[in-house]
């Protein structure tokens, strides 16, 4: 499962922040994050970010959407927050894009009614529901692609959500869930999970030449691990 992640625009890109100042790419980078953190815990994924992981260049919209198409990707998700004036206003919501025309990418429609409701409830913002847009990640992507806003950064309402790290990193959450929901992801298992089920494991840590340098051996791990280690002579 290659799935590519786009922190939308760059540090530098002019406009694209806050009325005090506050770059939308920050917003971006921190649900991106959050999202890759939890798909990199499922099996067979694999993570492409197609922008700048420092923000210090914005890079061209054809230069990541040719690198998704080439790495062949399966899903592309733009990460982005919205502006509607530049100064605070009492307007807000978060919403979902899908590209407006009839090509491989209406795919992502599927993905887009799943990833909203998650959005919604992650953000607690108002719910502007999936739209379709003539947008270039959208058209241009040659796999199931949406784009993400999490929410208005000139907004008084929703100022207060995009400032709080623990929203951020569950609308990242919420978006990685939608995914995994989608394509049936399996996560990975853990040690704890073995541990749990049932099975049992062996330590073994060499052959000695007599049975002193093997105790010699087991009561330094002894010592040093607090482990139990048992001497078995070869049969």
């Amino acid at each position: 499962m290659k799935i590519v992640l786009d922190a939308g625009h760059g540090l530098p890109t002019a406009g694209k922040q806050t009325p005090d100042g506050e770059k939308e790419w920050t917003f971006n980078n921190a649900v991106l994050l959050a999202a890759q953190s939890k798909l990199e815990m499922y099996e067979k994924v694999e993570v492409l970010r197609v922008d700048d992981p420092t923000g210090r260049t914005d890079i061209p919209l054809k230069t990541r959407t040719e690198q998704a198409n080439a790495w062949k990707a399966d899903v592309y998700v733009s990460f982005h927050h919205n502006a509607n004036t530049g100064v605070w206003g009492d307007w807000g919501g978060v919403e979902t894009y899908i590209y407006e025309g009839i090509v491989s990418n209406s795919k992502g429609n599927d993905l887009a009614f799943l990833i909203q409701p998650g959005l919604v409830r992650a953000m607690g913002l108002r719910d502007r529901g999936v739209r379709k847009k003539n947008l270039h990640v959208l058209r241009e992507t040659k796999m199931p692609a949406v784009l993400i806003e999490g929410g208005f950064m000139d907004s008084r309402t929703d100022i207060q959500s995009l400032k709080n790290p623990q929203r951020l990193k569950a609308q990242g959450e919420a978006i990685a869930d939608a995914i995994i929901d989608y394509y049936q992801l399996r996560q990975k298992s853990s040690p704890a999970s073995d541990l749990n089920s049932g099975k049992k494991f062996r330590l073994v840590t060499g052959t000695f030449q007599s049975k002193e340098d093997a105790q010699v051996s087991a009561n330094r791990l002894r010592k040093q691990h607090g482990w139990t280690v048992y001497v078995k002579e070869e049969s």
